[in-house]
């Protein structure tokens, strides 16, 4: 009598097999725009803040996709009025929001020396003058000059996502699509996105530069 071929350890492999790709998909960190929608910007979006007595090609250039951006310690602030620290930042004009659920999206990049300087933020609050600093100091990025957010960020691209939860309240950033940090924000206010380098009131390199590509801003979708 012919017994019947067996295809039990077959079968095994392949439910192990499926058990572990399961696990990898469990495991494995949603993307951040998920549920989001994709909000259309322009070059006229973008608008260049910069020393006031300085022409922007001294501190700005824009080449291959790529916005680089850089300042000095002892430059003037972008507005002769203003008594605040020196900056070369994009400000995301017409997007600016006060409720919703609302994400920034850039990959950025540092080079080795660039320190005391915020390179994102979320400006506007219900109590100060901004909701979130995102600061780079020798390498690490840090929640204002106080919690570290991520770490070893010099000379390499990363992929910054922050989320602002109006109404809830939070605000989360991921990099590299891995959430590093939570917060509850400083209510609702006139808000919007920048990215650049802005110095610190202490504690900062003379030079500064970050440099910014694929720039976007994403809503979340209502239910």
């Amino acid at each position: 009598m012919v017994e019947p071929k067996s295809y039990t350890l077959p079968f095994v492999l392949l439910v192990v097999l499926l058990n572990k790709f399961k696990a990898i998909l469990c495991y494995a960190p949603a993307d951040p725009t998920y549920g989001f929608s994709p909000v259309a910007l322009t070059p006229e979006n973008l608008e260049l803040q910069r020393p006031y007595d300085v022409p922007l090609e001294e501190r700005y250039s824009y080449e291959n996709g790529v916005h680089k951006l850089w300042v000095y310690a002892d430059d003037k602030p972008h507005d002769p009025n203003s008594l605040t620290q020196p900056r070369t930042e994009i400000r995301i004009r017409g997007v600016d929001y006060s409720s919703g659920v609302w994400q920034f999206e850039g990959y950025g990049f540092v080079p080795n020396g660039t320190s005391g300087a915020t390179i994102a933020q979320i400006h506007g609050a219900a109590h100060g003058a901004t909701t979130l600093i995102l600061r780079i100091y020798n390498g690490d990025m840090r929640y204002y000059s106080f919690d570290l957010v991520a770490t070893d960020l010099y000379d390499k691209w990363f992929r910054l996502n922050i989320i602002h939860d109006v109404d809830g309240g939070m605000v989360t950033v991921f990099i590299d699509g891995v959430q590093k940090f939570a917060t509850k924000d400083k209510g609702p206010g006139d808000l919007y996105f920048k990215c650049g380098v802005y110095a610190a009131p202490a504690n900062i390199s003379y030079y500064m530069e970050s440099r910014w590509r694929d720039i976007k801003i994403f809503k979340k979708c209502e239910s």
